[in-house]
């Protein structure tokens, strides 16, 4: 905007278009712009200025309020520039803008508005190659879960205590709900520039760690809640012992995973960062590496040393149960001095409880197949189906979460115009970086399993043999969950951009808490067929 003024005879540079004022009397001064010319009559109420909408485009000017006129004298204002005839103007700003790219200039200086971070370029070839390395590390990390847990399925705790197979899917699926959500953020905040000066990284940091205890403290005893609730449905009676085994082991598990994979995770993004690698393809699969490993040999440990102590020592699990708890209040304060983490503190909790009954579900399927002797075998499996199948959901939202931030695109438009939800086309074969990266992750499915099944084969683990009909099927359902996973991010993420939440806060709990269900399920179900058909060979592994 060019602004004349009275005093002197050359224009002050303002925004867009120009205002001239004059007082009464004086020979008015007009500038052209695309040859248009507006007057307006400038009044005593400032209200009155205000063009209709679709008429002109008025930048208010500060130093208008320096000058005093008597109350009856009017003044003239001349807008130049309307919204109709601004094209010419357009047009040479985005000519300016392409030249400035073309010049790789930093100094945005004499920008009106900040200009949004370009995403990073891709292909396909990058994405493979930055998620294939971690996403083998990860799966090996639920292979070695898988291994735990087929062991520790015969132990005590587990044989006479079936309750807590329906906190395994709860806790595992704590590196989805908490560790992968903390990693998207970070992710997200590092690619935006918010972890670039080492103030901010340590208030990210710190705020972050104690969001992520509370979380994991409060989710570890529900799901402890729900363990016993879905354990005494089914057989009707109700044991005090067991349910305070139940909630200090899942606390306790909770509070010292999160605490461990937390740490490992911001060490993850930092130094992919440093590297130039891009966190979102690396910070989700390696949360979920050890993390499956870590939280059930935590649960396991943990769960035996106080189901030794009911015989001996009432006391010993509520005072655990009565530690963890008591610690909340520190870290809530924590959390609450960090803007980000104060806002997540208060609204972030519906998708962590939804996410962890989701996965207790998940755990009360587990409970009733793997109880069945006959399919003991799938112990070994559920960890691996699980994660892989989480791992690779997270790492997508995680992709479209940073690509809506870094457009700077608007989470709430003023008049939203309704989306019609993604077909599977549009999210599998469309153009577009995320549509490429769902393709790559959905083709590292099968290579991916048969890798860890022959791994598993190899180490002699699990109740299964490995035949060619049950490698069918199990690579059915994996690829089946896959792919209901990937187009659920491709609408969830969008959908909830665009009503104002964060993905990175809402998306991942439910997308790997659905993983858990689906993996089970269909994981269940390939054994009940396959026993039904006839390939019913148990003795691996005996």
């Amino acid at each position: 905007m060019v602004l004349w003024s009275k005093e002197q005879d050359k224009p002050s540079d303002m925004s867009s278009g120009a205002i001239e004022a004059k007082k009464d009397g004086a020979p008015p001064a007009y500038h052209h712009a695309n040859g248009t010319v507006h007057p307006i009559i400038l009044t005593d109420s400032p209200e009155e200025l205000r063009p209709e909408a679709g008429d002109y485009e008025l930048t208010e000017v500060t130093s208008f309020s320096d000058r005093t006129e008597p109350e009856n004298e009017r003044s003239e204002m001349v807008v130049i520039d309307c919204r109709a005839n601004a094209k010419g103007q357009r047009e040479e700003d985005a000519l300016l803008e392409n030249a400035s790219q073309s010049n790789e200039s930093d100094d945005t200086s004499t920008d009106q508005s900040p200009v949004p971070s370009a995403p990073l370029k891709e292909t396909s070839f990058s994405i493979g190659l930055q998620v294939v390395f971690p996403f083998l590390l990860a799966g090996f990390g639920t292979v070695a879960a898988g291994m735990v847990l087929d062991i520790v399925q015969h132990w005590t705790v587990f044989t006479k205590v079936t309750e807590v197979f329906i906190l395994v899917p709860a806790l595992l699926g704590l590196k989805g709900n908490l560790e992968m959500t903390l990693a998207s953020r970070l992710s997200t905040a590092a690619n935006i520039g918010l972890m670039d000066t080492p103030k901010d990284m340590w208030k990210m940091i710190m705020g972050n760690l104690a969001l992520i205890q509370v979380q994991a403290t409060v989710v570890g005893f529900l799901a402890s809640v729900a363990a016993v609730i879905f354990g005494w449905i089914p057989e009707g009676h109700f044991k005090i012992g067991h349910a305070v085994l139940l909630c200090a082991s899942s606390v306790a598990t909770a509070f010292i995973a999160s605490l461990l994979l937390g740490l490992i995770m911001i060490g993850v993004i930092i130094g992919s960062r440093k590297v130039g690698i891009n966190p979102d393809n690396v910070a989700t699969p390696i949360a979920a590496s050890l993390g499956d490993l870590i939280t059930l040999a935590l649960l396991a440990g943990i769960s035996t040393g106080l189901y030794e102590q009911l015989e001996h020592n009432d006391y010993a699990n509520p005072l655990v149960c009565a530690f963890f708890v008591a610690l909340t209040p520190i870290w809530v304060l924590i959390a609450r001095r960090i803007p980000s983490t104060r806002e997540v503190l208060y609204s972030g909790w519906e998708p962590v409880i939804i996410a962890m009954a989701i996965s207790s579900i998940g755990g009360l399927i587990l409970d009733k197949t793997v109880s069945n002797p006959n399919f003991a075998g799938m112990a070994v499996f559920t960890p691996v189906i699980n994660g892989v199948g989480g791992n690779l959901v997270a790492v997508q939202a995680s992709r479209i979460s940073t690509y809506l931030h870094m457009n700077g695109m608007p989470m709430v438009e003023p008049n939203p115009t309704p989306q019609k939800c993604p077909t599977p086309c549009t999210t599998f074969f469309s153009s577009n970086v995320n549509s490429r990266s769902a393709r790559v992750l959905f083709l590292l499915v099968a290579p991916g399993h048969l890798v860890f099944l022959y791994t598993i084969n190899s180490m002699q683990g699990g109740h299964t043999t490995l035949t060619y009909v049950f490698i069918a099927f199990y690579l059915a359902a994996a690829l089946l969950q896959v792919l209901i996973l990937l187009y659920l991010a491709d609408w969830m993420v969008h959908w909830m951009w665009g009503r104002g939440m964060d993905p990175d806060n809402f998306s991942i709990p439910y997308l790997t808490a659905l993983g858990d269900l689906l993996g089970t399920g269909f994981l269940a179900l390939c054994f009940h067929i396959l026993w039904l058909i006839g390939d019913r060979d148990t003795d691996v592994g005996d």
